[in-house]
């Protein structure tokens, strides 16, 4: 596989950093997660810590070293993380069960495949357009599903934090829905946290990614998310992948299949390494 990768997380304005985000890779397979913990409740940067965690070790032990089904995978290892998640806060007794929103990807045999609870949200940005991109599990996604507002109407809107999944909460999440495409040469995809994705408006976030490089790219749209937050500026974070590998072909192996072709790793360019930083929010 060959791609570059950049990351970059902030705290903003808030007392401490919630977010968690993480990139791991087999020979055939690469992971990337986004975790937003939510400060309305207790531990949210242990909720987000623990579902990292929990959805890394499912694809160590999965990924030998390509997945066979990458969309089974999201789905269950999404539900066991949101059990860990429970299951810590019982063994340790806690005063309230630490919740967290998350996105998570696989890319694996030149296809994309991701999923997602919560407003954690992932691009797939295609010749200078979002070819794709996750549906928010919260009250504003609704309204603009239902054709009350408009999606321009949904940027700022008063219930833009709340959201009706988490994983932690007394109701049992549902992912998805799951998505998955070939990737072409110079696709990227964007995993962010809301404090990156909320005060950018999609021109802004299109415009600042034609920069000379990826990294570039992503650190002018965090300041500028920063700036436009101003002093009410959540934890930022985004973990930005581009193929710079060819297109996948239309046939040939199943890619759920984990059948293929091997192919030589280069993790060359702005590669940021995966670093864990503990953003606020059912209202966030």
């Amino acid at each position: 596989m060959n791609y570059t990768l950049v990351q970059e997380q902030r705290k903003g304005m808030r007392d401490s950093n919630q977010d968690y985000a993480i990139h791991d890779a087999t020979d055939e397979a690469l992971l990337l997660i986004v975790a937003d913990g939510m400060g309305g409740y207790y531990g949210g940067e242990l909720a987000a810590e623990i579902a990292v965690g929990s959805i890394c070790h499912s694809f160590g032990s999965e990924a030998r070293p390509g997945l066979a089904a990458p969309d089974v995978f999201l789905e269950n290892a999404i539900a066991r993380a949101h059990v860990a998640i429970k299951s810590y806060a019982d063994a340790q007794q806690l005063p309230d069960v630490p919740r967290t929103v998350i996105v998570a990807c696989v890319v694996q045999q030149g296809r994309a495949w991701w999923n997602h609870v919560g407003d954690a949200r992932l691009y797939l940005v295609r010749d200078g357009r979002v070819a794709a991109q996750t549906r928010d599990h919260t009250p504003v996604q609704a309204l603009v599903d239902a054709g009350d507002i408009t999606a321009d109407q949904a940027y700022g809107h008063p219930d833009s934090n709340r959201v009706l999944q988490s994983l932690g909460a007394p109701t049992e999440p549902a992912p998805g829905p799951g998505a998955s495409v070939r990737l072409q040469a110079n696709d990227i995809l964007l995993l962010c946290s809301d404090g990156f994705w909320g005060p950018l408006r999609r021109s802004q976030l299109l415009a600042g990614l034609h920069r000379p490089s990826l990294r570039q790219s992503i650190l002018e749209l965090a300041d500028t998310a920063e700036r436009r937050a101003g002093a009410h500026g959540d934890n930022l974070t985004v973990l930005a992948m581009c193929w710079n590998g060819e297109s996948a072909p239309a046939t040939g192996a199943n890619p759920s299949s984990g059948e293929g072709r091997d192919e030589a790793v280069d993790r060359s360019g702005d590669t940021v390494t995966a670093a864990r930083r503990p953003a606020t929010g059912s209202d966030r």
